[in-house]
């Protein structure tokens, strides 16, 4: 393997001595000397990863700057080609249908991903910048200097995935938790405290502490696409690539800098595990072992007692959560209904039922998905508008089903005694 040479170049230090051992680019690398941008060789090729904040404003004019000044033969970017059409295409919205995205499953990940743009969106709000714009400044001085794109990134869906069925039960509940406590935050940031982020010292002790509280969430949404990118940003064409992620990563991409990277296997969606498929039914056959063994000790009566048990904890946590996210009457009513069948169906949540009765009531509108970016932004938005409203309602259904479903379950085993 050829000799790879890395060199971390930030905006103070442009009098630290330069990289002798390094190939020389055949441009002068004195752009890379500014801002938070380091450089790699190999092979005769410079590669310059630019680290930036994605709502940054200092981070666009950076890009702009060290495209303009290196020109390079290739620009990459942190973007798959999912999220490049959500950032330059504004009628993806339009595309969305409610009902689909809740029949395929998706209405949970898709909410937690919806919570996540409220985060960045507010934030971009604070300092004045729309979230990716450097990103999208990338591209466009891509195609100003007449440098090939290349979108570097793995695509969103994997990675989201990919975390998702990393997390446990009860963690993807934390989660979903800390996600609704970022939407209700007051708290503001400043352009300079996000500047203050890429420094090396401070994202070094960001980035242990998210690896400290969520291991599970580090290594497929950070760790496997610092692998991705740098593999993928390597293989561009030309002597002169520049790179631009976010700061976050530029750490982790040196690390695999001039090392194989087997992309396939990070590529891939996993099954569901077969321990995830034998827990689903866990529950139908726990019920119908207690509902079996009360009849064996008590009788006709147990029975009775047994349904009642069962049924009213999971019709009423069902319909009061429903309630509470602010579902039609006839919504409530077909989650009190359905709640103590679907607990027993691994396959159809009473989310779905819900949601979809939900949907067919609202009928969200163009409307409501061209406005989705902007009424996400808060929680009152989530409720105003109606797709993101059947969403919530989708939601909290199936978390009222399980607290009934929880509470079903010890009031079984205590008529057992």
């Amino acid at each position: 393997m050829s000799n790879s040479t890395p060199t971390q170049t930030p905006a103070d230090s442009a009098s630290s001595a330069p990289n002798t051992n390094a190939a020389a680019p055949s441009t002068p690398a004195e752009p890379a000397n500014e801002g938070n941008v380091l450089t790699l060789n190999k092979d005769g090729k410079t590669y310059y990863i630019v680290g930036t904040a994605h709502i940054s404003a200092r981070s666009v004019e950076e890009v702009a700057r060290v495209i303009d000044e290196i020109r390079p033969d290739t620009v990459c970017v942190e973007l798959c080609e999912t999220r490049y059409r959500a950032i330059t295409d504004e009628n993806q919205w339009k595309k969305l249908n409610i009902g689909q995205v809740i029949k395929d499953g998706k209405a949970l990940f898709l909410l937690a991903n919806l919570a996540f743009a409220s985060f960045q969106r507010r934030m971009g709000d604070q300092v004045g910048v729309k979230p990716g714009s450097e990103l999208l400044e990338g591209v466009r001085k891509a195609e100003e200097v007449g440098a090939k794109l290349v979108l570097a990134d793995r695509d969103i869906q994997v990675t989201l995935k990919r975390t998702w069925s990393n997390l446990s039960f009860w963690k993807k509940f934390a989660v979903l938790g800390e996600l609704l406590e970022s939407m209700l935050s007051k708290e503001e940031i400043t352009e300079e405290e996000l500047e203050a982020l890429k420094e090396k010292d401070q994202l070094t002790d960001a980035m242990e502490a998210f690896a400290e509280a969520l291991p599970e969430v580090k290594e497929p949404l950070i760790d496997e696409r610092d692998a991705f990118l740098m593999s993928k940003i390597e293989e561009a064409e030309g002597e002169k690539i520049v790179a631009i992620v976010g700061a976050g990563h530029v750490q982790g991409m040196s690390r695999h800098f001039g090392k194989p990277v087997d992309r396939e296997a990070i590529n891939k969606i996993p099954p569901p595990s077969r321990l995830i498929k034998i827990a689903q039914w866990a529950i139908p056959i726990i019920v119908l072992a207690l509902f079996i063994v009360g009849y064996q000790k008590h009788k006709d009566q147990a029975i009775m007692d047994m349904l009642t048990a069962w049924i009213l904890p999971n019709s009423i946590m069902c319909g009061v959560f429903t309630m509470l996210a602010g579902a039609r009457p006839l919504s409530v009513l077909s989650g009190f209904l359905s709640a103590p069948l679907t607990s027993l169906n691994p396959s159809l949540g009473a989310g779905m039922v819900v949601g979809l009765v939900e949907a067919w009531q609202r009928k969200p509108t163009v409307e409501d998905c061209e406005n989705i970016p902007n009424d996400i932004r808060s929680l009152k938005g989530f409720y105003t508008n109606q797709f993101t409203r059947c969403l919530v309602v989708f939601f909290m259904a199936n978390l009222g089903s399980m607290a009934g479903t929880f509470f079903s379950l010890g009031w079984l085993v205590t008529l057992l005694g």
